[in-house]
């Protein structure tokens, strides 16, 4: 017996599902976001049942926290905080700067997606991507994420471009930065240093004028591309060269005196009318140094 299918439907009438109408007609979703939330169901839950560990960000703006705080106080909140069960807590993934601004305005529940029995590579993956696409995520904190996946995860740059959906340039350069010292990446947050001027730092060679780079960085002193020139410039003018290939042998100074005596015991050697012109030249010399 054949098999029986149904009609076939035009695109025209093929009816699209908006997962933000499901939850209120909030525009919720990314593409991304589906991708890495599938699963996660959505409901209130009390913002004392939640744990908030080390997180990606780690720059927080005050005002910026204040001002979300009195629109989610007077509008509600549009992006739910992300969460995820372990046992009988909930341990924040995402959202810590809404959970901050919740907390300070004491609200006691929120909505939120709730994930469960995820590996800790993809609650990383998920936190980084979620992270990187709200309030712009400061270039430190997004490096020091990369190398924190990259170490938990052993993942090579290729399969760390796949996890979390950033280049690979961006995902080099941030494993450069992630490495430089902490005192660095720390000035670069407090002095807003422009990512290029850490990049440079880390190519440079070894030496005091890197160190003296490193002193001003971490001072405040350099924080644009132009500054580091200039610094720079001025700095390899006053390093000592260093030498190159073998110095050159001095010629060892000798006496008139010891020249003269050279020249006699060598007169014995040279035929007669050398030795008569030698002769000749040596008292003309004696008469001159006298």
């Amino acid at each position: 017996m054949a098999k029986s299918f149904a009609p076939r439907t035009s695109k025209k009438e093929i009816k699209k599902v908006d997962l933000s109408a499901k939850i209120g007609g909030k525009d919720i979703f990314k593409a991304a976001d589906e991708k890495l939330l599938q699963g996660a169901r959505l409901d209130d839950v009390e913002l004392s049942k939640i744990v908030v560990r080390d997180q990606v960000r780690t720059k927080f703006n005050d005002d910026s926290i204040r001002e979300l705080a009195a629109n989610i106080k007077m509008n509600g909140l549009i992006q739910p905080l992300v969460i995820h069960r372990e046992g009988n807590k909930f341990v924040l993934i995402c959202g810590e700067r809404r959970f901050r601004a919740m907390t300070s305005v004491q609200m006691e529940k929120c909505p939120c997606f709730i994930l469960e029995n995820k590996t800790p590579q993809e609650l990383m993956a998920i936190q980084f991507s979620e992270n990187s696409a709200r309030e712009e995520l400061h270039y430190i904190d997004k490096a020091d994420g990369i190398l924190n996946y990259h170490i938990a995860t052993k993942a090579s740059e290729r399969k760390i471009v796949d996890a979390l959906g950033i280049s690979k340039s961006e995902v080099h350069r941030g494993l450069i930065i992630a490495r430089l010292p902490d005192k660095v990446k720390e000035a670069a947050k407090n002095f807003d240093i422009e990512k290029y001027v850490l990049l440079e730092l880390d190519a440079l060679p070894k030496s005091p004028l890197k160190e003296k780079v490193i002193a001003k960085i971490v001072e405040g002193g350099i924080s644009k591309r132009l500054h580091l020139k200039r610094f720079l410039s001025a700095g390899s003018a006053v390093m000592p060269k260093k030498r190159t290939g073998k110095s050159k042998t001095s010629t060892p100074k000798v006496s008139a005196n010891a020249l003269m005596k050279l020249l006699q015991s060598k007169s014995s050697d040279l035929d007669p009318k050398t030795q008569k012109a030698l002769k000749t030249l040596m008292e003309e010399a004696r008469d001159i140094l006298a």
